[in-house]
């Protein structure tokens, strides 16, 4: 496969993968810590109760959105050509815009946005994109 053709595919691939991880895991937290007479699929109704939420409500999304990113990171590094990091910190950078847009749209507590912008993408995409090099370096 061309190198720009494999570069591309890397970035969609660990898009989707790390949507996945991320739905699946706010779909448990959703479960294992429901919000009792809300129903998560409603935007609305999750927008009124939130700032009323004690911290243990924003565990699941906090993992969702750091696990995610860093599991697209990595898928993105692994099949990357080239510039593995680069690739991993793009997929960072996407998830980082979702998660702005995601803390205006569904406006929490302050302290989970500094958290969640600060620690859940940049970071994350950076450690996927070493993790991805260690494995790429040990072929």
């Amino acid at each position: 496969m061309h190198p720009i053709a494999r570069n591309i595919l890397a970035v969609i691939l660990g898009w989707i993968g790390g949507s996945i991880v991320n739905m699946a895991l706010i779909q448990l937290g959703s479960s294992v810590l429901p919000i009792e007479g809300v129903d998560p699929n409603d935007m609305d109704a999750l927008t009124e109760v939130l700032p009323s939420l004690s911290a243990k409500y924003f565990i699941f999304p906090f993992l969702a959105h750091a696990l995610g990113t860093l599991a697209g990171a990595i898928l993105a590094g692994l099949i990357a050509a080239s510039y593995k990091m680069t690739f991993a910190l793009s997929v960072g950078g996407l998830f980082l815009i979702c998660g702005i847009t995601v803390n205006y749209l569904l406006p929490g507590p302050i302290w989970f946005a500094v958290a969640d912008i600060g620690v859940a993408y940049i970071p994350m995409g950076w450690l996927g994109g070493r993790i991805a090099m260690h494995f790429a370096n040990k072929s």
